[in-house]
């Protein structure tokens, strides 16, 4: 007689790896967030602008960085005028088409505010009439958005905003452009 007698089962392994997987992943995210938290609150790029206190009470185009937008003009007018600016002494960062493919009608500034004395320096470069919007930027650069119907640059800008007795303004960092010597990072 042949008896069948039940096999013992196998005890099932314990499998680790997955565990272990998740655990790792799991650190992984938990470091990136931490790391990206401490970058985003701790960041030590330099600040925007920095307060000065003016000289003579005035300012003056090489204090003034201007961004150059092509909004509706005749294709090279925004490189065509960031030249003539630049030549005025102005600090010229950006030329390009309008960021928000925006099309504008005449020229528009936009700026940290309306009335500021950036954009009213960069306004009097500008024929005709000037939309300017206070955007509150906090690195006071200046964006000149030149439109359909831009009527050109004046012959002779104003060369300098006059301001109050002892005015401490936010002025732009104006890094001067070098070039970056062979084999030397730029950073």
């Amino acid at each position: 007689m042949s008896a069948f007698h039940p096999q013992p089962r196998p005890h099932p392994r314990i499998q680790w790896r997955t565990p272990i997987t998740m655990v790792v992943l799991l650190g992984v995210l938990v470091g990136g967030g931490w790391w990206g938290w401490n970058s985003l609150t701790q960041s030590s790029a330099e600040p925007n602008c920095v307060d000065t206190k003016m000289a003579n009470d005035r300012l003056t185009p090489k204090q003034v960085s201007v961004n150059v937008y092509n909004g509706g003009a005749k294709a090279g007018t925004a490189a065509a005028v960031a030249t003539i600016l630049r030549k005025r002494g102005f600090h010229v960062a950006k030329v390009a088409n309008e960021p928000n493919g925006d099309k504008i009608t005449g020229v528009a500034l936009r700026g940290t505010e309306a009335n500021g004395p950036e954009m009213r320096l960069v306004a009097g470069q500008v024929k005709g009439k000037v939309k300017p919007t206070a955007d509150k930027r906090p690195d006071h650069t200046v964006d000149l958005v030149l439109g359909q119907g831009y009527l050109g640059l004046r012959e002779q800008g104003i060369p300098s905003i006059t301001l109050p007795k002892n005015t401490t303004l936010c002025l732009p960092s104006i890094r001067p452009t070098q070039p970056v010597p062979s084999g030397q990072n730029p950073n």
